[in-house]
């Protein structure tokens, strides 16, 4: 018996073994018309195992890429497509750069710190004055769930006006929500979350038999 283990890898996997015995019968098979034939039939299979590729717009050339990088760039047949370079498979790619800003207040996040500055930049209005008092809710809250203690509304106030440079402050006839009413709120919310993972956890499986 011989065992996946013993066998050459797949080098596309999603086609098979068989079509990978294809492509390398054909990278050895001299007349370069025959070549041709067969590459252009292996082409049309891969189609068919992999019918998703058709949503592509060029998935032809999709596949005529995958058919040499199967044969590990050997095959040298007439492509209606140039062939991939086997330079540009292997290089790797250019590291991702990630930003380096540094976040003020952790419980925050860089987002809320963007949606200040954004909230700042408005002109006065009864809308900016809302987005004030919905923003700074929102501090309140989100200080909540990171300390899961409490926070007098001083506190937040301040890191309000620091975060917007001075520019945002509630008005006098604003106030925010109380703190026993947003920590009422995280525990209600945690005991839904809880409860629905637990009632999904004992489904029942009605289809097996009572005894």
């Amino acid at each position: 018996m011989e065992y996946n283990t013993q066998r050459e890898k797949l080098i596309i996997p999603e086609y098979g073994r068989n079509i990978q015995k294809m492509i390398e019968y054909t990278v050895g098979v001299e007349d370069r018309e025959k070549r041709n034939k067969y590459a252009r039939i292996i082409v049309n299979i891969m189609a068919q195992m992999n019918p998703s590729i058709r949503e592509q717009s060029d998935y032809v050339h999709k596949l005529w890429d995958h058919l040499f990088i199967i044969s590990d760039f050997k095959l040298d047949v007439d492509s209606p497509y140039p062939p991939p370079s086997k330079d540009v498979l292997v290089r790797k790619p250019d590291p991702i750069k990630y930003s380096d800003n540094k976040i003020k207040y952790r419980p925050y996040g860089k987002y809320v710190e963007r949606m200040i500055e954004k909230i700042a930049e408005m002109d006065d209005s009864p809308e900016k004055e809302e987005l004030i008092r919905i923003i700074a809710n929102h501090l309140k809250k989100s200080y909540l769930n990171w300390n899961r203690d409490s926070v007098n509304d001083e506190t937040i106030l301040k890191h309000l006006e620091e975060l917007s440079g001075g520019r945002l402050k509630l008005t006098e006839d604003q106030e925010l929500v109380s703190t026993s009413e947003l920590l009422a709120r995280n525990r209600s919310r945690k005991k839904t979350s809880g409860y629905r993972q637990n009632n999904n956890g004992k489904r029942r499986n009605y289809n097996q038999k009572r005894y």
